[in-house]
């Protein structure tokens, strides 16, 4: 809020300029009530000498008019003083020191400020916290901001990764990579990740198995992806069912590089009797990248054809 909000309005300067001189029994009285609010001499002293040199120069109405304009268009150097002047008057109470004809009016007058004060005052906090409430939303949306532009660099970069794969003829690096590269996939998209994705080769060192369990609506599902050249068949998606069904309560990922055959499919098929397990392959990851979709959503879209429909194996299209 600026200080330009705490000038005095016209209607309010009137009102000040009625109340000061009842408050004041003499214009010497008026100068001193200014003084004492920390008016500078350079908004008095004029006015002083005019009175010293004749009585009769200025009366008390004109004098509070003068000075409160003056400290009206002083601007901000002339804020502590407004402050001061009605500070001065909200808390008067002794009516004694007015003549006799001014104290009846002069004690409206004062309740009269103090009412304005008091809306004022009101209106001000009510301004305030609608300015905190405007704050406290923009930082919330530049924080969305924020994260929305954080989380679209993490997708990049998994985006990059996965596309390096395919470069990658060394089956050992390709798997290292694919593993470093699944861990960033699932926390790109904000999916917990409980065991880190861990790379285990075979004997022959030529097929990449990475394994690794994350979070999904409350449960956990242990992950397995095979990068092989041709579809996987039961005898290479039966172990990943054999690590599921010796977890209580776990379910199930695979994702092949290759596809599945039909036989793999129906052999998961049969285990969604008694567990939830689905089957991906990277091109449907690949694909969240080419749509800018989100993964969070297509594994929501495989959870549902296993549950519901007792499909393993639904593509999204």
């Amino acid at each position: 809020m600026t200080s330009t909000e705490y000038h005095f309005a016209p209607d309010f300067l009137n009102l000040l300029v009625e109340t000061i001189p009842r408050l004041n029994r003499s214009k010497n009285d008026v100068l001193l009530f200014f003084r004492g609010a920390g008016v500078g001499m350079q908004h008095l002293q004029d006015l002083e000498g005019d009175i010293r040199r004749d009585r009769g120069s200025h009366s008390k109405f004109e004098l509070a008019r003068t000075v409160v304009v003056r400290l009206n268009e002083g601007g901000d150097p002339c804020l502590a003083a407004r402050r001061e002047i009605v500070r001065r008057i909200v808390e008067f109470e002794d009516f004694t020191r007015c003549w006799e004809n001014d104290a009846l009016q002069a004690r409206g007058l004062v309740a009269e400020v103090r009412r304005l004060v008091n809306v004022k005052d009101s209106f001000t906090r009510i301004n305030q916290e609608r300015q905190r409430e405007r704050d406290r939303a923009r930082a919330v949306r530049e924080a969305e901001v924020t994260a929305r532009r954080e989380a679209r660099e993490r997708i990049e970069q998994v985006k990059r990764e996965f596309f390096a794969l395919f470069a990658e003829t060394d089956a050992h690096r390709r798997g290292r990579a694919l593993e470093v590269a699944l861990n960033r996939l699932f926390a790109a998209y904000g999916i917990q990740v409980r065991e880190a994705f861990t790379l285990r080769l075979d004997s022959t060192g030529a097929v990449e198995q990475v394994d690794g369990v994350v979070e999904l609506g409350g449960h956990l599902y242990l992950v397995e992806m095979k990068w092989w050249n041709a579809p996987l068949g039961p005898g290479e998606t039966a172990h990943h069912l054999v690590r599921v069904f010796s977890r209580d309560g776990a379910r199930g990922i695979f994702i092949s590089a290759s596809g599945y055959t039909e036989a793999a499919i129906e052999q998961y098929r049969q285990a969604l009797r008694q567990r939830v397990v689905f089957m991906m392959t990277l091109e449907e990851i690949v694909g969240l990248f080419n749509d800018d979709a989100d993964m969070s959503e297509l594994l929501k879209y495989k959870v549902t054809a296993a549950v519901l429909d007792k499909e393993p194996f639904k593509t999204n299209g």
